[in-house]
């Protein structure tokens, strides 16, 4: 049944529309007519936009206010402040108040910890990439016989049980340029029983071939873009993997400051922080470039240290001074390493099964690492 309005509210409606809308004056009487009112013209102000209000709230909000007060509670960006001078002395202001709270809030917890002593509050530990780092269920335990039983019979068990020796052939791409081939004279001096040859027009292939038929146990491959030596490219021989590695920050030992000369003792050998199944794995290709009875009386030490799956090379010799200290000399080379990819057997580019490689569903965040 369809609804209907009350006649009430008609009429209603008719009194308002009726009287007001006539203009007409209820005070006067019926009989005398009704003088209509005026409406006044009002004059409206400019629209003001945006930009005036937000400038006018800034001068508003900074006006009279001391500067200390001011930049407690101001805008970490001073980039809506039109004027580069003052721009630059805000900054500068802020930058002073943000170290002048720091030092307090630091001299107020050492007087609470000289006070209290170990009944004081723990500091609060920092936040990083390192310990925010998400779980991988690949990382492996001590003590893991399942992973222990998997390293008895992987492709370096023979390196690890003594039975091989490390020979290593260090080769570059097709063309080098100077600097190239003085980062593979300062790998010559840092990894023993290695050995350069010149590439010539030999694919990979025929390298690894090559070097199956006399005994060399690694192939490193160093690669140059634009004069510089920009990758790495390791075989391990006779079944593999074979890895790529990105290089970056490649010093030679010439342009390290107060750098010492390498002698031909064979170095101990530090890995770090390869906490994976496949950072086992990688460790592992390292070791295998070293002998396993380092020479201590020559103090040299080899250092990959992985962070956040940048792998840092670096050869020290140190001196103990005493029982507590000592000191360290830098060898050289330095450079870091990044993995591209690890592929199973030796290297081929077109029918090559791949262990891991990059993509962009292994890395949804900034806090999973690899290695």
């Amino acid at each position: 049944m369809a609804e209907s309005f009350d006649s009430d509210d008609d009429v209603g409606s008719e009194d308002v529309n009726g009287d007001q809308a006539s203009g007409w004056s209820d005070s006067d009487s019926d009989d005398e007519p009704r003088a209509p009112i005026k409406s006044k013209k009002i004059k409206k102000e400019p629209a003001r936009g945006r930009k005036n209000l937000k400038e006018e709230s800034d001068e508003d909000e900074h006006e009279n206010v001391p500067a200390e007060e001011e930049f407690a509670y101001s805008r970490p960006s001073m980039s809506h402040v039109k004027n580069k001078e003052r721009r630059a002395k805000l900054n500068q202001q802020t930058k002073e108040l943000k170290t002048k709270l720091k030092k307090e809030a630091r001299e107020k917890r050492k007087r609470l910890e000289e006070k209290l002593g170990d009944e004081a509050p723990a500091r609060k530990k920092q936040k990083t990439l390192d310990n925010t780092r998400e779980f991988d269920h690949t990382i492996v335990e001590a003590g893991d016989e399942e992973v222990a039983d998997d390293e008895d019979n992987d492709e370096f068990a023979e390196y690890f049980r003594g039975n091989t020796t490390p020979k290593i052939m260090i080769t570059t791409s097709y063309s080098v340029h100077r600097d190239t081939l003085l980062f593979v004279e300062d790998l010559l001096d840092t990894i023993p029983d290695s050995h350069f040859y010149s590439r010539r027009q030999y694919h990979i292939k025929e390298i690894v071939g090559y070097a199956n038929n006399n005994q060399f146990t690694d192939i490193l491959v160093i690669n140059e873009n634009n004069l510089v030596a920009n990758a790495m490219l390791h075989i391990h021989l006779p079944y593999g993997p074979t890895a790529l590695y990105k290089l970056t920050s490649v010093q030679l030992r010439k342009d390290i400051k107060n750098h010492g000369a390498p002698t031909s003792h064979k170095p101990e050998m530090i890995l770090n922080n390869f906490s994976t199944r496949l950072g086992h794995t990688i460790g592992r290709m390292f070791a295998c470039i070293f002998p396993q009875q380092p020479q201590f009386e020559g103090r040299r030490v080899v250092t990959f240290h992985n962070q956040r799956d940048y792998i840092f090379f670096r050869h020290h010799r140190y001196i103990f001074d005493d029982n507590k200290t000592a000191r360290l000399q830098e060898l050289g080379p330095r450079f870091t390493m990044k993995l591209q990819s690890l592929q199973r057997g030796t290297f081929d580019s077109q029918f090559g099964e791949y262990i891991w490689l990059p993509k962009k569903e292994h890395k949804p965040s900034r806090r999973r690492f690899f290695l």
